[in-house]
């Protein structure tokens, strides 16, 4: 198995949630680490209306390991910046037998 070429930074967000006072609430994302990783581009889609149109791509980010339960290990409902961009967190997985690295699968929405 070739080595990863971790190239692209990127910043781990979490979102937390706080009252609005109106029976809804507001959300925020804040860093809470930093990772290294291949970018790997999958496939892409479009779909919209009249008014607006959301065009998705869907990559796989190969990063090194972290342990289960750690805050630095990524989970679904997270997401990954790269400077402007954002990156969904759908799904984390091993990505070699010996545990060395992981896979996210990511959404990069954009609406225009």
């Amino acid at each position: 198995m070739r080595h990863p070429n971790l190239n692209r930074k990127l910043v781990l967000e979490e979102a937390s949630r706080t009252p609005d006072g109106a029976g809804g609430w507001s959300e925020t994302w804040s860093a809470i680490g930093t990772h290294w990783a291949e970018m790997q581009a999958l496939s892409g889609r479009e779909k919209g209306d009249d008014l607006s149109v959301i065009s998705g791509a869907g990559y796989r980010f190969i990063l090194r390991a972290a342990p289960y339960g750690a805050p630095s290990r990524p989970r679904p409902e997270q997401r990954f910046r790269a400077g402007s961009r954002i990156f969904r967190i759908l799904a984390v997985s091993d990505h070699d037998p010996a545990g060395r690295y992981i896979a996210c699968h990511v959404r990069e929405e954009v609406v225009t």
